[in-house]
């Protein structure tokens, strides 16, 4: 299949979406070296700060999510590929305000390597720094095995609350912890009708029949093991709900989070139908939706399908939801 997109040189992907990202968000944020995204309000900031990493090609996650109230600096790798460790331990050293950093890493292979790397050069330079890491796919291991979970869009809510956390001047181990609380009680499932195409090559990253579609796909076109023939979306989305309700272990009377995400090319209009399928099956076991987002958060380039999100929530969680933020694509 030949690839038709809108860009120039391949090997330039990162560099110039990041730049342009910079030039349309020149309030909120600016680059720094080695791909950095920079919260342009990071000198002021008085609190424990916020860093993370990722490769670009999932725009806007993640550094669509830098700015105040969620990410401080956002260390961005090539497309579908993680940074290298120096330039996080860099990150982390600018972004450190005295207070402290959290380090937010995706359960990837690469962004382990990279997390894990990273500390170690952190522990020996005395740099006070959390990590806290997001690993929620449902699809590849069951919750007793977390480690093996990869993390998909649940890392953007979870840099809400932890930014919203730090923005009230709490410490680095009360952020880490609220954040690492959150992360425990959150589960996501992704469902994909027709994979990507990888950017700067143009191979197609997963292949699916037209009458097809698979449960449990992950980012980068990873098989779930839930291939079968395409439903309608009330069944996709009470197959998704009820997985995910399964796995967090909510109980009639309890309050969550729920976000579709969009994984690039599945229309607003499929992601609202699938919404309110899940909510109406949620109502059904007596539970009740109290924050959501429906749209793209994270996506794999043109991608069809959605990821769906949930959480288990309490007051304090949705207070800091709720809280103000202003990145390029999530304000409050």
């Amino acid at each position: 299949m030949q690839m038709k997109k809108f860009i120039n040189d391949p090997d330039n992907l990162t560099a110039e979406l990041l730049e342009g990202l910079a030039l349309a968000n020149p309030d909120i944020i600016e680059l720094g070296e080695d791909n950095t995204v920079i919260n342009k309000k990071l000198a002021e900031a008085d609190r424990v700060t916020i860093v993370t990493q990722g490769g670009s090609g999932h725009e806007p996650a993640i550094e669509g999510f830098v700015g105040e109230g969620m990410v401080d600096i956002d260390v961005v790798g090539d497309i579908f590929a993680a940074p290298g460790p120096q330039a996080c331990v860099d990150a982390i050293k600018l972004a450190d305000k005295g207070k402290g950093v959290l380090y937010i890493v995706l359960n990837h292979a690469g962004d382990m390597l990279t997390g894990n790397m990273t500390m170690k050069q952190c522990k020996k330079q005395g740099l006070n720094v959390v990590k806290v890491v997001t690993q929620e796919d449902v699809s590849n291991a069951p919750r007793e095995n977390a480690d093996d979970r990869r993390g998909l869009v649940g890392c953007i809510p979870t840099y809400k609350i932890a930014g919203a956390a730090a923005a009230e001047g709490r410490s680095l181990e009360e952020v880490a912890e609220v954040a690492q609380r959150f992360a425990d009680n959150m589960a996501t499932l992704a469902v994909a009708v027709r994979g990507a195409t990888h950017p700067q090559t143009g191979s197609l990253l997963a292949d699916l029949g037209d009458d097809e579609m698979e449960i449990g796909m992950g980012q980068h076109g990873e098989e779930g093991g839930g291939r079968q023939p395409l439903k309608s979306a009330d069944e996709t989305a009470q197959i998704m709900v009820n997985a995910l309700v399964k796995d967090i272990g909510i109980e009639s009377g309890e309050k969550v989070m729920l976000i579709i995400n969009g994984s690039g090319a599945t229309t607003l209009m499929e992601q609202l139908i699938v919404y309110r399928a899940a909510v109406k099956e949620l109502e059904r076991q007596g539970i009740e939706v109290v924050a959501n987002f429906v749209g793209e958060m994270l996506t794999v380039q043109e991608q069809a399908g959605f990821q769906m999100f949930m959480a288990r929530m309490d007051d304090e969680l949705l207070r800091l939801w709720n809280a103000p933020c202003n990145t390029p694509y999530l304000k409050k």
